[in-house]
């Protein structure tokens, strides 16, 4: 499943590029303090890329607090597992 998105998305980034590779149109953006003229399909594509990016790192995070806790639950149930089965093989003290 996951091969099959990565393949969608790759297939949607080369459609979009082929498509504002079109556009050549210049544009003009004005900053708090500056200004400055891009081409139409340059400024869509760094917003794209960059908004895409941006995007990946804030949905990531909670992916990865889940998999680190996932792995510290993991180390802590192997633990207690070995600890279990040191006491099912000693013998009993009374």
């Amino acid at each position: 499943m996951n091969i099959i998105g990565i393949v969608i998305l790759v297939l949607c980034f080369f459609i979009t590029l082929a498509l504002g590779a079109q556009n050549q149109e210049i544009v003009k953006i004005n900053y708090l303090v500056a200004q400055g003229e891009f081409k139409l399909s340059l400024l869509l594509g760094v917003i794209f890329g960059t908004g895409f990016t941006l995007g990946w790192l804030i949905c990531s995070i909670p992916y990865l607090k889940v998999c680190m806790s996932a792995a510290i639950l993991k180390k802590q149930v192997n633990k207690q597992r070995k600890e279990l089965d040191k006491l099912r093989t000693d013998p009993v003290k009374e």
